[in-house]
Order: C-alpha cells, then sequence, then structure tokens
C-alpha cells in the first residue's frame, strides 16, 4: 500500500468532515430548535463563496475576504428570517420545504444575475497554496488550514452552547422550545440568531472549499443532502452527534471511492470489482444512515431530553 497516498485520502475525508460538520451544526440547531426544513441552506454556502471570491479581488487577502463574507452571509441569514422563514415556522413541514425550495431557485438566479453564469477561482496566498513535508509524507497546506479551522469553529461552538447563557437556550429551545418561551424568553431573538449563525457556519463551510473546487451557481444544492444525512445519523438538534457523524460519513465517503475496488478485487474479477465499486461507495453513507434509523432512531448523540 502507499502510504503516502492513504494519508493524503486520510486528509481529504477528514476534510470533507469538517465542512460537512460545519454545514450540518447550523443546519442541525435551525431543524432541532425551530422544527423548520430549510432546503435552502445550501445557498448560504454557496454565497459565502461568491462573497469571499469578490472580496479576495477587491482586498488582495484571502483570510480579511473570508472574515468579512462569514459576516455578511450572517447578515443576508437574518434579513432571510425576518423577511421569509419567520412567517413559516408555524407552517406546515409541506410548506416550508416548497418556499425554501423557491428559495433555492432565488438565490441561484441572484447569484448568475450578479455575478454571471461562470464560476470563480480565489486565488490562495503563496503561505497556503503549497505543501510542506514530514519525513516521507507530504501534507497540503490549505487542506490542512481547513481541518484546523473546522475544529477551532467546533471547538468555538461547544464553548457556546456549553458554557454560555445563549448555549444554555440553545439547547433547552431544542430540548422544549414551548417551555423556553413560557419563561420570558425572547424566542423570536432566539430563532433569528440561531438561524444566521446557521448561515454563517454554512457559508464558512462554502468559502473554504472555494478555493478547491471553484464557485458555482447551485454548488450547496448537492452537499446539503449530505448535510441531512449527517444530522440524521448524528442526532438532530445534537452539535455534538453532527460532528462526530460529518467525520464518520467524510471518512466512509472518501475512503470507499479510493480503496473499495481494491477490497472487492479480492471477492470478484477485477473488471466486476471496479464496475460495481462506485455504485456501492455512493451507497455506503445512506446503508449506514439506513441501520443508524432502524437501530437508533434518535440518532448517535441526541440532545438531553430527546426523545
Amino acid at each position: 500500500m502507499d502510504w503516502n497516498l492513504f494519508v493524503i485520502q486520510f486528509i481529504n475525508g477528514l476534510q470533507l468532515g469538517i465542512l460537512l460538520f460545519l454545514l450540518a451544526s447550523g443546519l442541525t440547531l435551525i431543524f432541532g430548535i425551530m422544527d423548520f426544513i430549510n432546503l435552502a441552506h445550501g445557498s448560504f454556502y454557496m454565497v459565502g463563496a461568491y462573497f469571499c471570491a469578490t472580496l479576495t479581488f477587491l482586498t488582495g487577502s484571502f483570510v480579511l475576504a473570508a472574515l468579512i463574507a462569514v459576516g455578511g452571509v450572517f447578515i443576508v441569514g437574518v434579513i432571510v428570517e425576518t423577511t421569509i422563514v419567520k412567517r413559516l415556522y408555524r407552517s406546515d413541514h409541506l410548506d416550508q420545504v416548497l418556499v425554501t425550495f423557491g428559495l433555492i431557485l432565488v438565490f441561484d438566479t441572484l447569484v448568475q444575475m450578479i455575478w454571471g453564469p461562470e464560476g470563480m477561482v480565489i486565488p490562495l496566498p503563496a503561505v497556503l497554496d503549497g505543501q510542506f513535508e514530514v519525513g516521507s509524507m507530504v501534507f497540503p497546506s490549505y487542506r490542512l488550514l481547513i481541518i484546523v479551522s473546522g475544529l477551532l469553529v467546533a471547538a468555538g461552538l461547544y464553548v457556546l452552547v456549553m458554557k454560555t447563557r445563549l448555549g444554555m437556550l440553545i439547547r433547552a429551545g431544542a430540548s422544549n422550545r414551548d417551555m423556553v418561551s413560557a419563561l420570558g424568553v425572547n424566542i423570536n431573538r432566539l430563532f433569528m440568531l440561531v438561524f444566521a449563525l446557521g448561515a454563517a457556519l454554512a457559508g464558512l463551510s462554502g468559502l473554504l472549499i472555494a478555493p478547491i473546487t471553484e464557485t458555482n451557481i447551485g454548488m450547496g444544492n448537492g452537499i446539503i443532502i449530505l448535510a441531512f444525512v449527517v444530522i440524521i445519523i448524528g442526532g438532530i438538534g445534537s452539535i455534538k452527534g453532527a460532528f462526530y457523524a460529518a467525520l464518520i460519513v467524510g471518512l466512509i465517503d472518501t475512503m470507499g471511492r479510493s480503496y473499495l475496488d481494491s477490497l472487492l478485487k479480492l471477492f470478484m474479477s477485477v473488471q466486476n470489482a471496479e464496475t460495481a465499486a462506485p455504485a456501492i461507495s455512493a451507497m455506503l453513507i445512506y446503508i449506514l444512515m439506513a441501520l443508524i434509523l432502524a437501530v437508533r432512531p434518535q440518532g448517535l448523540f441526541p440532545p438531553a431530553g430527546a426523545a
């Protein structure tokens, strides 16, 4: 086995897991606290990437652009929540699905009107656009930065949710939002903050991956499916569950696509293995989700008080 290639694929899996966590953490809070299904959550992922691309060209600094872009997506989240989303909290899930699907079309159209149909490439500073060696191992600098940044955000979310008054309200809202409202908490403000925070985290995820894949219209529409898989596996409303489930999904998806064909070749012909491996690897995370739903339907790490 080429261990250097294995390490690189492992890092790619961790990177995907971190990006999924950033996307799913906000989504699981929105779903868990508000009981709101937001199919347009991936649009914030796209908006964050486009904001960062534009600001990078304007400021000449990717880091500064990323910081401003996250704040910009937070503001977009506030606007969307106060103008559209808050009117749907008492609606049934079908209405929420239909409206947020419409928001996807609106966001995609607005992005095309503002930035055009072509994608944008975000240039990285030289210090990030390279690799470094440890012994015989070669590590891509930017991918490691994504992993470290995601871990720092995860630590910050842990402190926010577990150690602050706002976090206490978020956890209480995830368990029993009617009780939180009855205790005099401004539930509308709490919902707005949680929704905007989720949007900002999605935007952060999008801008981090954009220098690798480039920005494009609808870039969040595919990954949002994986984010829903993550929150189902981890437990709806659970940041801890989103973290571990995202890493599991990222590693299974990446390592499965890289090595499943080699494993299948031990039991079948080379041609059959190479034909079957892509299809099976694409199903692995959904098979895992089905098993979790069958054995532990509340998820691996449900929030306290969840049934």
